[in-house]
């Protein structure tokens, strides 16, 4: 089957089941094949094809309204939406996105890439169809991951109460990246094993009312009875008593099932919750046994195998060293305790959680509580590591102000892809962490330059007892640098200056530290001599060594990969005001004003001007200013 002819989901309304079938074999080979090229979210897709499909045949898309949660399971909505023949640019710079994109189509109508947020946006567009009197059916996609953010069972909250009319598909593969974790997850496994209950309820309202004369009474008498009895078949009835009609569980994988649910939820008043059982990775066997969550999102792979084929870099992950180290200290330091919310895979704490099962904690898709928890160990003394994303940090913005800094506790953070991580787009961008973390009294904030520095940064924070800290690492592998036997503690402030020169100055820190001394080399030649400094404490900033650089009137210039405004270039500006360092030139390179898209680092960094020769570029231009500047004096 030609899926490059789905240009509208309309034309699935009339297949056979049969035929439905028939399409969701050809997606599945579809997704293998392009993915196996392209890499992305492959076990999240191929679970949900049958779902998809069923909700373009029953639903009218794009006047009803789909939500996908995440968004990562989005690439099979967007094959019946026209957009197949797009897919060898998937992930790709100026291609098809890897999460629902209003930009892309008519029928993406909400952009996600954070979990738990599906059910609010949903509350807000059934609420703004109500004020118009429209009649348009709001359907968010949720898994079973991602109900376990405090978001989204806030949203549920709101709607059980105000009881608007929405269709909530609950996906429930029993995985978010890693196995989910948690009473909630619990509940719904009790839920998986009960049965059907509404169809049964509706059979013994039905049965009831047919009794003559007196059937119409005690079916109004039974409603205590049938209350047992969503509380004999349904075990904890969650959803019931949250305001929902609860249907399922659902075969996600049976057309009939699917569409019988479907077509009963659209003449169910009120907020109706579909209880799909679906399975990760279903019809490619290395997706579907996997139980670590390596087939959630991968790089291109061989077909046969599921081998990776991402060539093979010696140098460890930075999640790795920087994980590795934590569990190297906690062998000898037993008030280390390691957190992270859902992505102990992804953070490199399965020795960690192997090694110490009591001291880690993956508290599920739970930001905020990851947090507040850490504040709460680090008030009995323990020294909790905090292995979260950059991205997902955002989400705890003001437990790390409010519970963390405000309290100066000891919690290390360890703020993983912090910088531009590429194909993930403009929702995974760990580029704002400095910006919104800077300006928080009693943190600390580093980053190392490569993973020999990386460890003695874990070390230097762990051992730091005045507050809290943060570690910013990057995406992808280390340098491959030989690595020190003994660790050490770094002076907090301090700045290691990389390469002696005098006409001007270049400040920077982690992955622009290359670029730096890239652009020093070529203006060598030129006769201009330039100073690298790592300056690897973003804050506090080394004190010593700025009023030196300013003191001998150099030119600065600073580059992060990171948003300029208020990051580190803008903390070098505040000192050279604060102190009245007048007649300095400072420039800085950095992140835009903008959100940045999907596509390559390379190629992300030289579309927004972050390369070597825009650095050589502007110290150039600063040295001829400063120079002016002189002669004028003179």
């Amino acid at each position: 089957m030609n899926l490059e002819t789905f240009k509208d989901p309309k034309a699935i309304k009339n297949l056979s089941e049969q035929q439905l079938e028939q399409l969701a074999e050809s997606i599945r080979q579809f997704l293998i094949e392009k993915l196996s090229k392209t890499g992305g979210h492959l076990g999240p897709n191929l679970g949900v094809v049958e779902l998809t499909i069923a909700l373009h045949k029953v639903f009218d898309s794009p006047k009803d309204k789909f939500l996908w949660d995440v968004g990562h399971q989005s690439y099979v909505h967007k094959i019946l939406t026209g957009r197949a023949s797009d897919f060898n640019t998937l992930r790709q710079h100026k291609g098809l996105s890897g999460f629902p994109k209003i930009s892309e189509s008519e029928h993406d109508v909400w952009e996600t890439g954070h979990s738990s947020t599906s059910l609010s946006g949903a509350m807000g567009m059934a609420i703004a169809r109500d004020l118009k009197g429209s009649n348009e059916i709001i359907i968010p996609i949720i898994g079973d991951g991602a109900l376990t953010g405090g978001m989204a069972l806030e949203a549920l909250n709101h709607i059980g109460s105000e009881k608007k009319d929405m269709i909530v598909i609950l996906n429930d593969n029993e995985m978010s990246i890693a196995p989910n974790v948690g009473a909630l997850h619990n509940v719904l496994g009790r839920l998986r094993t009960a049965g059907k209950y509404q169809w049964v309820k509706d059979e013994l309202e039905y049965i009831l009312k047919k009794i003559p004369a007196i059937g119409g009474k005690v079916a109004a008498t039974a409603e205590r009875l049938k209350d047992s009895l969503k509380y004999l078949l349904v075990s904890g009835v969650f959803f019931e008593e949250m305001g929902f009609t609860y249907l399922g569980p659902v075969d996600g994988h049976n057309f009939n099932d699917l569409l019988e649910n479907f077509q009963y939820a659209k003449k169910t008043k009120g907020p109706v919750l579909i209880h799909v059982i679906t399975k990760k990775g279903k019809g490619y066997q290395p997706a579907e046994t996997d139980t670590t969550g390596k087939w959630h999102g991968v790089g291109p792979y061989k077909i046969e195998s599921g081998e990776g084929l991402t060539p093979v870099n010696t140098a460890p992950a930075w999640s790795k060293v920087i994980s590795d180290t934590v569990l190297k200290i906690a062998r000898e330091d037993h008030r280390v305790v390691a957190i992270t919310p859902a992505m102990p895979v992804g953070s490199k704490l399965v020795d960690f959680a192997r090694e110490f099962p009591d001291r880690f904690f993956d508290v599920g898709i739970a930001e905020q509580h990851a947090i507040t928890m850490a504040a709460g160990l680090a008030t009995q003394k323990f020294k909790p590591f905090l292995a979260i994303y950059s991205t997902f940090l955002q989400r705890g913005y003001d437990q790390v102000v409010h519970d963390v800094c405000r309290q100066n506790l000891n919690v290390f953070f360890g703020i993983d892809r912090a910088g531009l991580v590429g194909a993930d787009g403009e929702t995974h961008q760990g580029v704002f962490d400095i910006a919104f973390l800077r300006h928080i009294p009693n943190l600390v904030i580093m980053m190392p330059k490569d993973e020999n520095e990386g460890q003695h940064m874990v070390n230097t924070a762990i051992n730091y007892e005045t507050g809290p800290i943060a570690l910013r690492f990057p995406r992808g592998n280390g340098l491959g640098v030989t690595m020190d036997k003994k660790l050490k503690e770094i002076p907090i402030g301090s700045w290691e200056v990389l390469k002696e020169g005098v006409d001007a100055a270049i400040l920077t820190f982690g992955t622009t530290i290359e670029m730096a001394l890239d652009a020093a080399k070529q203006l060598q030649l030129e006769g201009i001599s330039v100073k690298v400094v790592n300056a690897r404490f973003i804050k506090p900033l080394d004190e010593k060594m700025m009023h030196e650089i300013l003191g001998n009137a150099m030119p600065i210039l600073t580059i992060e990969e990171a948003v300029m405004q208020g990051g580190f270039g803008s903390a070098v500006l505040e000192f050279a005001h604060d102190y009245d360092y007048k007649n300095i030139n400072i420039a800085r390179m950095g992140i835009p004003d903008q959100f940045i898209e999907h596509g390559s680092v390379t190629k992300l960094l030289e579309e927004i001007g972050l390369t070597t020769a825009n650095a050589v570029e502007k110290v150039r231009l600063l040295t001829r200013k400063q120079l002016s500047k002189k002669q004028k004096r003179a």
